[in-house]
């Protein structure tokens, strides 16, 4: 059987909780009537069990079993590090 859990790949905005990192998800939607291009963000709170996200992260996650009251999602891999210039 295949897996069939969603994923989603976007960036981390906020690293400040323990274990846990939020994820701006971009998508694009053509409007029905007018056929102009709706560019629209979703942020969702995922699970990071090793705090190894920075901020700007480009990350996968993973749709997971409810671990808190707005935690549902897991984060399966870190798709592009941020660099760590200072």
């Amino acid at each position: 059987m295949s897996d069939t859990k969603r994923r989603l790949l976007g960036t981390v905005t906020s690293n400040k909780m323990d274990k846990t990192i939020v994820v701006e998800v971009d998508s694009a939607k053509m409007h029905p009537l007018y056929r102009k291009v709706i560019r629209t963000s979703k942020r969702y709170m995922a699970h990071d069990e090793s705090n190894s996200c920075q901020i700007g992260d480009r990350v996968r996650i993973v749709e997971h079993r409810p671990m808190s009251k707005r935690k549902r999602w897991a984060l399966e891999e870190v798709v592009e590090a941020v660099s760590a210039e200072a």
